[in-house]
C-alpha cells in the first residue's frame, strides 16, 4: 500500500501530461524508422511489379502510366529525394525503375499529347520531377509542353475538373510547369499556373454552386453529393480521399509557386484554402489517429483507412515545416495519424491494409480491412510515401 500511494500520484501526473501536453504524448518518430517502413512498402510494390513500364490488369488492360501509377511515382519521386538525403542503397534501383517507367511511356500522358483528361496527365508530375532532378533532356518534357498547351488553347478545358479528384491530378502539373518556365526565364512562366488557377476557382466556386463548403471547410465529390444528398446521419456527404486529393494538390501548388523565379498570383487563395481545411480536418480526425471515409459520418463504413489519413498527413507535416499550421496545434494529430498506419495498415512484408480502392464515396471499394486488397495497390502507396517523405523532412534529422 506504501508503494501504491507513493506510484500513484507519479501515475496521474503522467496522464495529465498525455492529455494536455501534446508535445509530451506525440513523441517524435525516428527518422530511420519511417524511412524503413517507405522501403518495405515501396519494395513489397516492386516485387510483385518487377517490369516498370508492363501494363496493369484490372478488369481490363490498362496502360501503366494511368493515374493510379503516377501518384505512385509521385511517392517514388518523394522517396528518392528521402533516400538522397540519407545516403540509402536503394536508391539506386528506385532510380532506375523510375527510369524504365518514364522511357517505357516516352515520357508522355496516357492517351497522348491532345488529351484534356486530368487523370491522363497526372502521370507528368512524376516525368517533370525526373527532369528537373535527373535529366535536363527537352525531350523529357516536350510531351507534357504539348499537352499544357493544347489544354491552354481550348477555352472550354477551364470546365475540365468537374471532380475534385481531378484537381489533384491536374492542378501540380500546371504550377509545376509555371516554376520550370521561371527557371528558364521564360516571359510567360506564369501562363500555365493562371491556367490551373481558373480551372480550380472554377471548381471550386462555380460547379453546382461551389464544390467547396466554406462554412465547414471541406469539399464534395462532385455535383451528385452537394445537397440536398446527405449521408446516413442527415449530415453532408465529404468523401475522405476526394477531400485528400484536392489537400495534396494544394500543397504541390504552394510548394511550386514558392519555388518559382515569377510573380505568380493566388498563392493568398491556395494558402487560406488549406488552412480553412487544415482546421476542418483536424477537428474530425478519430482518436487512433485515423480519418474515417466519410468525415462526417462514422456511422458509414466507418473503420480505419489509408489513402485520406496519409494524404492528410503529407499536408499537415508540409504545412507544419513551411510554417503554415502551428507545431504545436498539429503536431499531435499527425505524429499520431502517422504511427498509426505504420503500426496498423503495414504488414511485416510490406503489404499495406486498410487502402480504400477506387470509387468516388464511402461505400465503394468495401469492405475496407487489414488483409483486404485494393483493385488498385499502386496509389495507397503513393499516399503513403508521400505522407513518409514529409513526416521524414519535417520531424527527421536536422528539424
Amino acid at each position: 500500500m506504501h508503494i501504491l500511494r507513493v506510484i500513484k500520484p507519479f501515475l496521474l501526473t503522467l496522464m495529465a501530461l498525455s492529455a494536455f501536453c501534446p508535445a509530451y504524448a506525440a513523441r517524435t518518430p525516428n527518422p530511420d524508422d519511417i524511412l524503413r517502413s517507405m522501403e518495405l512498402a515501396n519494395g513489397y510494390f516492386q516485387q510483385h511489379n518487377p517490369d516498370a513500364g508492363a501494363p496493369t490488369f484490372v478488369k481490363k488492360m490498362r496502360p501503366s502510366n494511368l493515374w493510379t501509377r503516377g501518384v505512385y511515382f509521385e511517392g517514388l519521386a518523394a522517396l528518392c529525394d528521402i533516400e538522397q538525403k540519407a545516403g540509402s542503397s536503394q536508391l539506386t534501383a528506385n532510380l532506375q525503375y523510375f527510369r524504365d517507367w518514364g522511357t517505357a511511356h516516352l515520357w508522355t500522358p496516357r492517351n497522348g499529347v491532345t488529351t484534356r483528361d486530368a487523370d491522363d496527365y497526372c502521370c507528368s508530375q512524376a516525368y517533370m520531377w525526373w527532369y528537373e532532378h535527373q535529366s535536363r533532356n527537352d525531350s523529357i518534357l516536350a510531351p507534357t509542353i504539348q499537352c499544357v498547351n493544347h489544354l491552354m488553347a481550348n477555352a472550354q478545358s477551364r470546365h475540365d475538373w468537374t471532380w475534385i479528384d481531378a484537381i489533384q491530378m491536374g492542378l501540380p502539373v500546371l504550377t509545376r510547369l509555371t516554376k520550370i518556365y521561371a527557371d528558364s526565364y521564360r516571359s510567360d512562366a506564369a501562363k500555365p499556373a493562371e491556367q490551373g488557377w481558373q480551372m480550380y476557382a472554377w471548381t471550386r466556386d462555380s460547379l453546382a454552386g461551389g464544390l467547396f463548403n466554406r462554412d465547414e471547410g471541406l469539399w464534395y465529390r462532385d455535383k451528385d453529393f452537394v445537397p440536398p444528398y446527405k449521408e446516413p446521419n442527415g449530415r453532408n456527404c465529404y468523401w475522405s480521399r476526394g477531400n485528400g486529393w484536392v489537400y495534396a494538390a494544394l500543397v504541390r501548388a504552394m510548394q511550386s509557386i514558392q519555388e518559382s523565379k515569377c510573380q505568380v498570383s493566388h498563392l493568398d487563395d491556395y494558402v487560406a484554402d488549406f488552412q480553412l481545411m487544415s482546421k476542418a480536418l483536424l477537428s474530425c480526425q478519430r482518436r487512433d489517429g485515423f480519418w474515417n471515409v466519410s468525415l462526417h459520418d462514422q456511422s458509414h463504413f466507418g473503420g480505419k483507412e489509408l489513402t485520406g489519413t496519409a494524404l492528410f498527413v503529407y499536408g499537415m507535416a508540409w504545412g507544419i515545416r513551411h510554417g503554415l499550421l502551428p507545431e504545436k496545434k498539429y503536431r499531435r494529430a499527425v505524429i499520431k495519424a502517422w504511427q498509426a498506419m505504420a503500426d496498423d495498415c503495414l504488414h511485416t512484408d510490406g503489404f499495406l491494409g486498410y487502402v480504400q480502392g477506387t470509387g468516388k464515396q464511402p461505400s465503394d471499394s468495401q469492405p475496407v480491412t487489414y488483409t483486404s486488397t485494393p483493385d488498385f495497390e499502386d496509389f495507397g502507396l503513393g499516399c503513403f510515401l508521400l505522407a513518409g517523405s514529409e513526416m521524414y523532412l519535417t520531424f527527421g534529422p536536422n528539424n
